[in-house]
């Protein structure tokens, strides 16, 4: 059992230099992210980077971040979108959604990103009771993992067809691949993975960057 390893700093640094974008206002809120106890949670630069290159390949104008944390994701997801765009985002932590707002506005995309604080399955059912069933272009999930499965059909239900679920984490640590691992993360993780891998509603991709994405494109 081996984890995704990190890349070389020294290939990190090209990467950012030349293979990403980045606006200034972004790449502050990823410092100040980096200064915390748990910045681990958040998407790296190049996984941002790579949320926001798919936005605009799907042409996005409305999507879901199931999980915000510092909101580092959620704007740059924002910085793709065309200016009617939405970001609906949801975390459980008023703090953290102050600490985002403050960077979201301070970006001058704060009107973008709509932040939903309290349980994400109680927000995205709202959502759905008012009638947003289909009309959202792209879901990125990095939530409570045991809940994945719940936030996996929610988004199916809110995305439309030819959208896009990206869900973070699959491979934890590697941990997936252990038969006989008792992380019950990792065993929830890997049932989700397989059940996605045989669903026919949508194509899916498992992509080796940071700590595993998987994309999902409805059907």
């Amino acid at each position: 059992m081996t984890a995704v390893p990190p890349l070389p700093s020294i290939l990190t640094d090209y990467i950012r230099d030349r293979g990403i974008e980045e606006p200034a206002p972004l790449a502050d809120l990823r410092r100040a992210t980096e200064a915390m106890e748990n910045a681990s949670w958040a998407s790296s630069a190049e996984q941002a980077a790579l949320l926001a290159f798919l936005a605009r390949l799907v042409g996005a104008r409305n999507t879901l971040d199931i999980g915000t944390f510092t909101g580092y994701s959620a704007l740059a997801v924002a910085y793709a979108l065309p200016p009617d765009g939405e970001v609906h985002a949801f975390d459980t932590s008023p703090d953290l959604a102050d600490f985002a707002r403050r960077h979201w506005d301070a970006a001058g995309l704060g009107e973008r990103i709509h932040l939903h604080v309290g349980p994400a399955a109680d927000s995205l059912d709202a959502l759905l009771a008012q009638d947003r069933a289909g009309t959202f272009d792209m879901a990125f999930i990095d939530a409570d993992k045991p809940a994945y499965p719940g936030y996996f059909e929610q988004a199916l239900r809110l995305v439309r067809p030819g959208g896009l679920i990206a869900l973070d984490n699959m491979l934890w640590r590697g941990k997936v691949t252990d038969p006989e691992t008792t992380d019950d993360k990792a065993v929830a993780l890997r049932a989700l993975t397989d059940r996605i891998h045989a669903d026919s509603r949508v194509d899916a991709c498992l992509v080796p960057i940071r700590d595993g994405l998987l994309l999902t494109r409805v059907r």
